[in-house]
């Protein structure tokens, strides 16, 4: 019988650091520190089966800024690998003692004694559209930046808007295009500012038109409008929750994703003492995000009333679809209210994307009924 060696993989950019375990010696062994290459771990692989014959490797890392380049590589060379959910792993760390071995060592256990969830491996489709979702939104982030310096640099010299409650409207950017600083490098600064914001402006919209096409290719097309039908969720955010979840189906639950999201409340708890903390927080931090921002318009209308634009989204679908996203547009709305006249919006916001979740979940598996 063939056994089984765990292979835990502390990997950086700058190097990786590699150890086993075993069940028969219940012991590390083979550790080793090599350069960034896959091709030093097959080296380090034939090594380990030369000193212990006929053996199965199960090579694991933890996720991280290598992201799936490594897995690939490996697979491709017939070795059996996974990654691992860092938030997910068991800890054998003793406070303030943290080496790369020691990480390794625990990845090891981790892939033994099956204390981890592995991470879902994307298409290469899916992944590359994540990627360029990704880069739009640091492209978002960017224009963030070139509004706040712009805004700044009129307070600094004494220029405010006040015809107007808006900022970035028409009648704001008239009257920007009208100010005089009354120097000419205050002037010629000002311009690059807003040069820099109109630039950045453009390239945004030029994304978000790309992605609007991604968004109707034939594998996203029909999941895409099905989600469109909930309040808060548009072709960009359907088409990121469905290349950042992958497979929805590997969820048993609808709770088990809103878990996955890092949505669920954590907990402290002692003998007899229960005590509940904020959100977890764990898992996809840019797919948590999403459904935040969602759930932001469950805010705005009454409980039960659809606007035209939700109503144009919807149309096309199955009646079972439309059905199944007003019953959860109209408990969503209600569950914000009653939570704000009770607490705080920050607290009913996540509580509706928690929910959200898990009727986006429902709706992704055809558990519509």
């Amino acid at each position: 019988m063939t056994s089984i060696i765990y292979v835990g993989m502390d990997v950086h950019t700058t190097n990786y650091t590699l150890c086993c375990y075993s069940f028969e010696n219940d012991q590390i062994f083979a550790q080793a520190q090599m350069e960034p290459d896959y091709r030093n771990i097959i080296k380090y692989l034939e090594r380990v089966r030369m000193s212990y014959g006929d053996v199965h490797f199960l090579c694991g890392y933890e996720a991280g800024c290598l992201g799936y380049s490594l897995f690939h590589n490996l697979v491709g060379q017939g070795v059996d690998c996974v990654i691992l959910a860092p938030s997910t792993m068991a800890t054998t760390k003793k406070k303030g003692i943290k080496t790369d071995k020691r990480d390794a060592a625990n990845i090891a256990r981790c892939l033994a004694y099956n204390t981890y969830s592995a991470v879902n491996i994307p298409t290469a489709t899916d992944n590359a559209v994540k990627e360029y979702i990704r880069m739009r939104d640091d492209a978002k982030g960017t224009l963030k930046r070139y509004k706040q310096q712009l805004l700044s640099f009129c307070t600094r010299h004494g220029k405010q808007f006040t015809e107007g409650r808006n900022y970035w409207t028409q009648k704001h950017m008239a009257w920007l295009g009208k100010l005089d600083f009354g120097h000419p490098v205050l002037q010629e600064t000002f311009q690059e500012y807003l040069i820099l914001y109109t630039q950045s402006l453009d390239k945004v919209e030029m994304f978000d038109k790309r992605i609007e096409e991604l968004a109707q290719r034939e594998e996203y097309a029909e999941n895409v409008k099905k989600l469109c039908c909930f309040i808060g969720i548009k072709s960009f955010t359907a088409l990121a929750m469905l290349v950042e979840t992958g497979d929805f189906g590997r969820f048993a639950k609808a709770e088990n994703y809103s878990s996955f999201l890092g949505l669920v409340p954590g907990e402290d708890s002692s003998g007899d003492s229960i005590q509940r903390t904020g959100i977890t927080k764990a898992g996809n931090s840019h797919l948590r995000r999403l459904f935040v921002e969602a759930a932001q318009s469950y805010s705005r209308g009454a409980a039960g009333k659809k606007s035209k634009t939700l109503a144009a989204r919807q149309s096309g679908n199955e009646p079972k679809v439309i059905a199944y996203a007003d019953r959860a547009n109209e408990r969503l709305k209600r569950k914000f209210y009653r939570i704000m006249f009770k607490s705080k919006r920050n607290i009913a916001v996540v509580a509706v994307a928690r929910e959200l979740a898990c009727f986006v979940w429902g709706m992704m598996t055809d558990n519509v009924a």
